[in-house]
């Protein structure tokens, strides 16, 4: 049977819908009875009077964004397999091969000196307001928690506070916050804290100004990113930071500097700006180049992030890293997204995580076999649950070190800042009060993390950072659960055959064995004694 994929047309990500909606074309997703007299509350028909604006997910700033497509392969197409004998990584006891004995730590970079306590870290969280708006949470919750934050990019040229000496960034308020948020409340030098850059950013030199005059030792080079096929954006309701916006480098539509544009503007024809960066143009030339530059600047480890482009790009990667010696690779699958990534380039764009991760695999592989270099490995693209987290590093293994999730925990940061807000409003709604009134009764990593960090810094984390660190908390002991079953006490024992496919074309798309064919030789030599 074949089914549609994708859902054209109406979305609550565009706030439409269908008038018609039990009865809609598949392939259009426009009402089976199209009727003259419609006010148009379907995509096309609020393109007819919005246009462009449409193209993006609404409301923004106020939202994340992830696509609705159903691909035909996807993570939840392979199971966990667990077993009754034997325990890697810790003596086969039940007494001691217990799953609160599982170790989730990981260390990579090129000297084993970064340390992650858990095995995810947060991608790339940029200019966006619902990044700002919730730093405080994703900052100090990360950690804590000893996994990693990436600063993602434009939080430099966005900063109005920011100050300019030649075209490069010589003071910011909005950067130097965000790192020293995750500073202070660093333990036992466990996680790190990334800046990340892109073209832009680049040109304004924010990756040497990180690293000379905020200690940051991590960079990231940006390809891209799973949500689109295109450089970054975000709105602007005010003209005088669009004319800053445009002076600054970026793209601006419409132009903010046009005469006529400003009497449009200000008489209310239409609210707001986009901005829009630069689309990279990689060569091997340039990547060194740069590579070479972050170095002499004083950078410690050198990662790179790229997106879900088409295999020879992920080629590229894969080689680039091994040949110039980074500390990690991310790969991001199609149909995330955190900010304003055009609607439908989100759902139609791009290699889905399934294929593009054991397209991954197949190319590190390659490498590693001829003895080449390769750096820890993270893979991203919609996770979320501890089971998640499994099978992408069992597809991944032994080269997948890390799990990049950024609208999950957004989400629970999130929850935690509203859950405070009521608190300190007395206003509990009844759906969380049954747990109780107070932080130290509604979240239940509130008392150790207390007895941890003592009364008076527990007293000043924001919720956000509690709902963040409490949400880690359940990914870590269902993790360690889902281990333990597969008797695998430890990350570096994860393996391939850690998990099973369960169609055919599953199996075929990741080389992953088919349930049926699992343990194929080993089922025969039990049997026959």
């Amino acid at each position: 049977m074949i089914t549609t994929l994708s859902k054209p047309n109406a979305s609550a990500a565009t706030l439409t819908k269908n008038r018609t909606e039990g009865s809609v074309v598949p392939s259009s997703g426009m009402c089976a009875t199209c009727v003259d007299g419609c006010i148009g509350m379907c995509e096309i028909g609020k393109s007819a009077y919005r246009g462009h604006e449409v193209i993006y997910p609404q409301p923004f700033g106020m939202i994340t964004t992830a696509a609705e497509k159903a691909y035909p392969v996807d993570y939840s197409h392979f199971n966990i397999m667990g077993t009754a004998a034997g325990a890697h990584g810790i003596e086969a006891d039940s007494d001691k091969a217990i799953f609160p004995a599982v170790n989730l730590e990981v260390t990579f970079g090129r000297d084993g000196g970064i340390t992650f306590r858990r095995p995810w870290i947060i991608p790339g969280i940029g200019s966006t307001n619902i990044a700002k708006n919730n730093w405080e949470g994703l900052a100090i919750g990360s950690a804590l928690a000893g996994t990693g934050l990436t600063i993602g990019e434009n939080v430099v040229g966005m900063d109005p506070e920011a100050v300019f000496k030649n075209g490069r960034v010589v003071d910011t308020a909005d950067l130097k916050r965000r790192v020293k948020l995750y500073k202070d409340h660093q333990r036992d030098g466990c996680g790190a804290i990334i800046v990340q850059a892109n073209i832009e950013d680049t040109r304004l030199g924010t990756q040497e100004y990180a690293i000379e005059k905020l200690g940051v030792q991590c960079v990231e080079l940006k390809w891209g990113q799973g949500a689109k096929d295109i450089g970054g954006e975000v709105k602007i309701r005010d003209l005088k930071k669009a004319q800053l916006l445009d002076e600054r480098g970026y793209l601006v539509l419409p132009d903010p500097t046009d005469h006529d544009v400003i009497k449009e503007f200000e008489r209310g024809a239409f609210k707001e700006f986009e901005r829009h960066s630069h689309v990279g143009m990689v060569t091997e030339e340039s990547f060194a180049r740069r590579v070479e530059q972050l170095r002499k600047a004083g950078a410690k480890y050198i990662f790179l992030k790229t997106g879900a482009y088409r295999p020879a790009d992920l080629a590229r990667a894969v080689l680039f890293c091994s040949r110039y010696k980074l500390d990690l690779l991310t790969v991001d699958g199609a149909g995330g997204g955190t900010g304003m990534s055009p609607w439908r380039m989100m759902n139609e764009w791009g290699m889905p995580p399934v294929y593009l991760h054991s397209l991954l695999h197949r190319y590190a592989k390659k490498l590693a076999d001829k003895g080449e270099h390769l750096p820890a490995i993270a893979v991203a693209g919609g996770f979320a649950f501890e089971d998640q987290i499994f099978k992408g590093l069992a597809l991944g293994a032994p080269f997948v070190k890390l799990i990049g999730m950024a609208r999950a925990p957004i989400a629970a940061a999130m929850v935690g800042k509203t859950i405070g807000r009521t608190i300190d409003e007395h206003q509990v709604p009844v759906y969380i009060e049954r747990f109780g009134n107070s932080r130290e009764e509604i979240f239940v990593t509130a008392a150790a993390l207390r007895k941890e960090l003592g009364d008076k810094t527990f007293e000043n984390l924001p919720t956000g950072a509690l709902g963040l660190y409490t949400y880690y908390e359940r990914l870590d002991q269902g993790l360690r659960q889902l281990m333990a079953g597969s008797r695998k006490f430890s990350l570096e024992h994860l393996s391939r055959d850690d998990i099973a496919a369960l169609t055919p074309e599953a199996a075929q798309v990741s080389g992953i064995r088919y349930i049926m064919d699992v343990d194929q030789g080993k089922v025969e030599s039990i049997l026959d004694g």
